[in-house]
């Protein structure tokens, strides 16, 4: 297991000691590992309600980075992009159970592969957890028969 920075200096790391909502904005936003799972297109069985995951990316992530292209006007440019809030993530069943958002709501701890505890952001990658070199293509390349056929199991899995 790593040794974060925080556990070096003896301090309680943030995730670990804060719920959601006492966070500062730049500690919520490092929160997110950059896996780009959540900018997968997912689709819901609409009789059971199962949430079904492509391999097929949001129009703005990038797949190299697997970061979003124009992070600070998503919302605007996808209507459907959906704002992570702490209710948000308490209510989204979609979310990966790696993500670090949730562990931190469900009071877990984070990966090894988490950058704020491996202290490298390409750990995630590393570790295979990304969707790096797993994406198919972008939203609009897709149409909705063409989603069918790229439901994958890989995001929902730890």
């Amino acid at each position: 297991m790593t040794v974060s920075k925080a556990d070096q200096d003896g301090a309680e790391p943030f995730w670990r000691s804060k719920p959601l909502e006492d966070m500062t904005d730049g500690e919520w936003e490092s929160l997110c590992d950059g896996c780009g799972r959540c900018c997968l297109v997912k689709l819901e069985d609409e009789d059971t309600g199962e949430v079904l995951y492509t391999d097929v990316g949001c129009t703005l992530l990038n797949d190299r980075s697997c970061r979003c292209r124009d992070y600070p006007n998503r919302q605007a440019k996808v209507p459907d992009c959906v704002r992570l809030t702490p209710q948000a993530v308490r209510t989204l069943s979609w979310l990966p159970p790696t993500c670090a958002y949730r562990l931190v709501a469900e009071e877990k701890d984070l990966y090894w592969w988490h950058h704020l505890v491996s202290g490298d952001r390409e750990t995630v990658h590393s570790a295979g957890i990304s969707v790096r070199d797993k994406v198919a293509g972008s939203e609009e390349e897709f149409s909705i028969p063409g989603l069918l056929d790229r439901i994958v199991e890989w995001p929902a899995a730890e």
